[in-house]
């Protein structure tokens, strides 16, 4: 079981910068992938990045490539999306979400999901 706490989510002007932390339980964090996605109001939730269990591989959704960066330290069983450079459309609720294969894109394959953080960007 791994327990998912998202922080950092906030309301920021276009082209500022936001970093989210997702911190977990239990010991086998670092045998986990890790995902974030995010869910706009009357909207779909979507993938925005994921990290493989040891850092090494990650993948971004072409929406955020260039402006987002995910990250993990598993000595902290935390990880990290910083966000640069945001618009108004990245405002929504971000999840962070755990997967015991991967690091994967489609949210159905993800195990155990946080509570989801607001980020809202005012134009």
């Amino acid at each position: 079981q791994v327990q998912l706490v998202e922080s950092g989510g906030g309301l920021v002007q276009a082209g500022g910068s936001l970093r989210l932390s997702c911190a977990a339980s239990g010991r086998t964090f670092s045998s986990y992938a890790m995902g974030w996605f995010r869910q706009a109001p009357g909207k779909e939730r979507e993938f925005v990045a994921a990290i493989s269990w040891a850092g090494g591989n990650k993948y971004y959704a072409d929406s955020v490539k260039g402006r987002f960066t995910i990250s993990r330290d598993n000595a902290k069983n935390t990880v990290y999306l910083q966000m640069n450079s945001l618009k108004p459309e990245d405002t929504a609720v971000y999840y962070c979400a755990a997967d015991r294969g991967g690091p994967r894109v489609v949210a159905a394959t993800y195990d155990y999901w946080g509570q989801g953080t607001q980020v809202t960007v005012s134009s």
